[in-house]
């Protein structure tokens, strides 16, 4: 018997930033997000024997122990050995030994929430093989709680709810871990020219978001207000541009985006750097009319919008560079689970 689960990837259009601790508990914060066709995959396979192997297909890494009721938490594989104590404690010893496998579309500081969707995915599989009683927003609560709270890794909100619940949603966050995902009923029109005119672009660098989290959680602990003001601008660009794709206001995209790339660099520093600075002007002098920088900042994947047929000027313009543009598709499907 062999359970697996997928869960999608997301990119986020507005508001970035304001889902982290404390900002969202001081003043509430509010995302706009869509999951696309990238996934964090895991799959369990039961074991004769009575023991545990976790591996990670795509980064060439495995572990393997005696089962036991807990695993190290060591620096390596520790999503994975996360999620199963979490599992363990609350609901008891696993039934028998196993193999969980894991694989991820996008590399880990891409700025897709990589990480945390790999912890829904794992979650999901858990939840396949042993029937328990969960829904999406226990899964994403439980998701956070392990990768937030019980391994200390810094970071936001929206990305294991984004995960579970798939689509396009507009997410409010609030004091206590309080969270409210919308999903948005968008016309498909105004859905696929979103989808045309949205270039997803990868630097070929990572980083670790953890550091630039960390110091724009500071900031607002320090009440710095050039770096707060800043939030409060990317959350009024989350209204902004729920309204814009609702209305099918496809093309004022741009200059929403661009409202928010000016303020995202001023919650801290490192969000972006002279490269990235470079690309987004090459950009827009090539015809895209705004852009983003993905997840937390510092390398990983860039979006552009480009109206009409600029995309592809877009694109001759940035082969000099040593990225790519990443092709996909919007997804309305969150997690999904299945057996077999």
């Amino acid at each position: 018997m062999i359970y697996r689960s997928k869960a999608p990837l997301r990119i986020g259009l507005a508001g970035g930033g304001t889902d982290v601790s404390p900002y969202c508990d001081l003043y509430g914060g509010a995302i706009l997000n869509a999951t696309i066709s990238l996934y964090a995959y895991a799959s369990i396979e039961l074991l004769p024997e009575q023991r545990i192997i976790i591996e990670a297909l795509d980064r060439d890494e495995v572990v393997s122990y005696a089962k036991t009721d807990e695993l190290p938490i060591d620096g390596v594989l520790d999503l994975a050995t996360g999620a199963y104590n979490h599992i363990v404690r609350k609901y008891g010893p696993m039934p028998s030994g196993f193999k969980l496998s894991t694989v991820v579309d996008a590399p880990a500081g891409s700025g897709l929430g990589s990480s945390s969707t790999l912890m829904v995915a794992i979650i999901g599989a858990f939840a396949e093989w042993l029937n328990l009683p969960l829904g999406e927003y226990d899964i994403a609560q439980m998701a956070y709680d392990i990768e937030r709270v019980e391994l200390a890794m810094a970071g936001g909100k929206q990305d294991q709810y984004a995960a579970t619940f798939g689509g396009v949603n507009f997410m409010e966050f609030y004091e206590g871990n309080k969270v409210i995902v919308n999903p948005l009923r968008i016309k498909p029109e105004y859905l696929y020219e979103l989808e045309n005119n949205l270039l997803l672009y990868f630097t070929a660098t990572s980083r670790l978001s953890s550091t630039i989290i960390e110091a724009q959680s500071q900031n607002v602990k320090d009440k710095n207000k050039e770096s707060i003001d800043a939030m409060h601008n990317l959350k009024e660009q989350a209204l902004m541009m729920k309204e814009a794709i609702l209305k099918g206001n496809i093309d004022e995209i741009g200059a929403i985006l661009d409202f928010g790339f000016r303020f995202k660099k001023q919650m801290a520093q490192g969000i972006s750097n002279s490269k990235m600075d470079e690309l987004y002007e090459v950009a827009l002098k090539a015809g895209a009319t705004g852009g983003k920088i993905s997840g937390a900042g510092g390398g990983g994947f860039m979006m552009f919008y480009c109206p009409g047929n600029t995309r592809y000027g877009v694109k001759k313009a940035l082969e000099n560079f040593n990225g790519h543009f990443s092709p996909y598709q919007f997804t309305e499907r969150g997690l999904f689970s299945w057996h077999m």
